[in-house]
């Protein structure tokens, strides 16, 4: 069955080392739109920081932002799904976020609050093109439920071990755990993530199956929606857990990989292969 939707990541699938689309993946999505194709962005990102590349790789579909805890549409402005975190797990998640000397970034009605500007911080802040609003205590703040809440840490061995801890206190029932970066530890609902998010877009907003859809990521964040589609891709450089999972793996963002894997699976479609593989050595 041909793919009607292909679904995009944004940072470290079609956003490399520049905050731009590289011209010869923009060519390859008009390419695949010129095909009948839509073409979707869900990124952990928030909806304003993520709205730039919408609008630059031509989509017209909702945005799927924050790891999927909001879809919203561009066109009109319309909510179609908001996941926030519940206020009580807001507030021992950031008891122990800060109690583990964390920057805590929380995510409220679209704008990113801090406890205070950090070096880290504002280099997220130039990179995203959000200004960051230092409040002290993000306690003071909650007026309403958070989208999302991210701990910034300092290695991944740190973000490992952190997530796995949080874990081993909130099953996947009560909360999402993930990473989009190896430094973030990222907190949402339990029935916000990417996988989800895609599902609703595909069955309820456009009555297609998964075997219509193709998926592109490099994270664990990106792990639901590539295990949900018929194509998902992983990254050259995603985690091992994630390419796993993958049915094929392209090179890396910096080689153009997602104009590469439009072109496998879109433009000259390929038999699918009978296991995972690489983009290197078929499996079959």
């Amino acid at each position: 069955m041909p793919i009607t939707l292909l679904v995009l990541d944004l940072d470290g699938t079609i956003i490399g080392n520049r905050p731009e689309v590289r011209q010869a993946v923009l060519t390859a999505i008009q390419a695949a739109r010129r095909q009948g194709v839509k073409v979707a962005i869900a990124t952990g990102r928030m909806y304003r920081a993520a709205l730039p590349f919408y609008r630059m790789v031509g989509s017209e579909l909702p945005l799927i932002c924050y790891q999927g805890a909001l879809i919203k549409d561009p066109a009109d402005g319309r909510v179609l799904l908001h996941r926030p975190v519940p206020i009580e797990r807001t507030f021992e998640v950031l008891d122990f976020l800060e109690g583990e000397g964390l920057a805590v970034h929380l995510y409220l009605n679209d704008t990113l609050y801090v406890n205070e500007i950090t070096p880290a911080i504002r280099r997220y802040g130039e990179r995203t093109g959000v200004e960051p609003v230092p409040v002290g205590d993000l306690r003071r703040v909650l007026t309403a439920e958070p989208t999302k809440i991210l701990g910034h840490t300092d290695s991944e061995q740190t973000t490992d071990a952190l997530l796995k801890r949080l874990g081993e206190r909130y099953s996947r029932d009560v909360l999402y755990l993930t990473k989009s970066d190896p430094t973030f530890v990222e907190v949402t609902h339990p029935e916000a993530d990417k996988g989800l998010a895609v599902r609703f877009l595909a069955e309820q907003h456009l009555q297609i199956s998964p075997e219509q859809v193709m998926t592109v990521g490099d994270q664990l964040n990106d792990l639901e929606m590539i295990r949900y589609a018929a194509v998902g891709v992983a990254m050259g450089r995603a985690p091992a857990a994630v390419q796993a999972e993958a049915v094929w793996v392209a090179p890396d963002v910096e080689a153009d990989g997602v104009a590469q894997a439009i072109e496998k699976f879109i433009l000259l479609p390929d038999p699918l292969p009978c296991t995972p593989t690489s983009a290197i050595t078929p499996a079959c």
